[in-house]
Parts: C-alpha cells; structure tokens; sequence
C-alpha cells in the first residue's frame, strides 16, 4: 500500500491529522488536529450541558424519568442561541476533517511520485 492510501485511511479513519504526521508533515497534523480537538470540545461540552440541564429536571420532578420522555428532550433541538455554536463547531470539524483527508492524499501522492522518481 502506498504513502497516499495510507495517509489518506488514517485520516478519515483515526483523526485529522494523523495522515499529515504519518508523512512528517508535522506542523500541518499538529495544526488540524488541534483546530479538530476545539471542534470538540464546543461539541462535547454543549452536549454534557445539555445532558446535565435534563438530569436536573428529572431531579427536580420536573420531568419524569421515563426513556420516551428523556428521549424527546434529547432529540429536540437546542434553544436558537445554544445551536449556534454548535453547528459552528460541527461544521469546522467537519470541513478539517475533508480538508485533511484530502491534503494528505495530495502531500501522499507528491511523496509516491518522489519515491518512484528515486527508484526506490
């Protein structure tokens, strides 16, 4: 298998990134990967908020604690002004996420092409 598939494998597969340190492209991975981890992090964050605001209400008697009930508050989406950021984040995530899959199957590709070049 060649430098580019592999790149490209691990970075659809593992994380943004990893493709780019697999071809010692390191400031590129460590740059989509840290801008992928803040993605995140917005993400997990407003979900734990989210899970942690339905925890009090069935606390509080609010709510009831029946799955149907806890799983309608889970599906409806969040309030206008908590969505946004969280599609932000969604969306960057996403997009490094392409972005990496595809420049590391450039960078891979550039390397092949060197490598058969040397006659290795």
């Amino acid at each position: 298998m060649n430098r580019s598939t592999k790149s490209v494998l691990l970075s659809a597969f593992v994380f943004p990134g990893v493709g780019h340190v697999y071809l010692k492209r390191f400031t590129a991975g460590a740059l989509l990967a840290t801008i992928a981890f803040i993605s995140l992090y917005f993400i997990i964050t407003a979900a734990v908020e989210r899970a942690l605001q339905i925890a009090d209400k069935i606390r509080s008697g609010e709510i009831q604690a029946d799955v149907a009930v806890i799983t309608e508050l889970v599906a409806k989406p969040a309030p206008g002004a908590d969505a946004q950021p969280v599609t932000i984040a969604t969306a960057v995530l996403i997009l490094v996420w392409l972005i990496g899959i595809a420049d590391s199957y450039r960078v891979g590709r550039l390397q092949d092409g060197a490598t058969s070049a040397d006659g290795v």
